[in-house]
């Protein structure tokens, strides 16, 4: 057929996600090895515009969309990187927990790393 399985989306959008947070100040690992939180998914979805095709090149685009006490919302786009067309676009919604899946607030070491270079901000990975 040629054209990649739809849930890999899912998985440009958890690579757009990490990058994010590396150009936001801090490994994703980090968080979890040094503070015992984990940005758990709770809600995701994906619209597709536009099929990508083995061999494309793609440019996944991600923002923070919201940061609140205890739920980060992630914003994506994805695009052929040949002609900047819009594959596809999606939302992740996120939970922080301890090691026991219990919520907890986001420290404010990371929700300063987020909102002090700005929610909106976009990173290309």
């Amino acid at each position: 057929m040629g054209i990649v399985y739809y849930a890999n989306y899912f998985v440009w959008f958890e690579i757009g996600r990490t990058e994010f947070c590396r150009q936001h100040g801090f490994a994703y690992r980090e968080m979890e090895e040094q503070d015992g939180l984990y940005i758990m998914v709770a809600e995701s979805r994906c619209r597709y515009k536009a099929p990508a095709r083995y061999d494309d090149e793609i440019v996944i685009r991600t923002c923070l969309r919201a940061v609140r006490k205890r739920v980060l919302v992630f914003g994506y786009e994805v695009y052929r990187q040949r002609n900047d067309e819009l594959l596809a676009e999606g939302e992740t919604v996120h939970v922080i927990t301890d090691r026991e899946g219990r919520p907890r607030a986001l420290p404010e070491k990371y929700y300063d790393l987020f909102v002090g270079r700005g929610s909106r901000s976009r990173v290309d990975a």
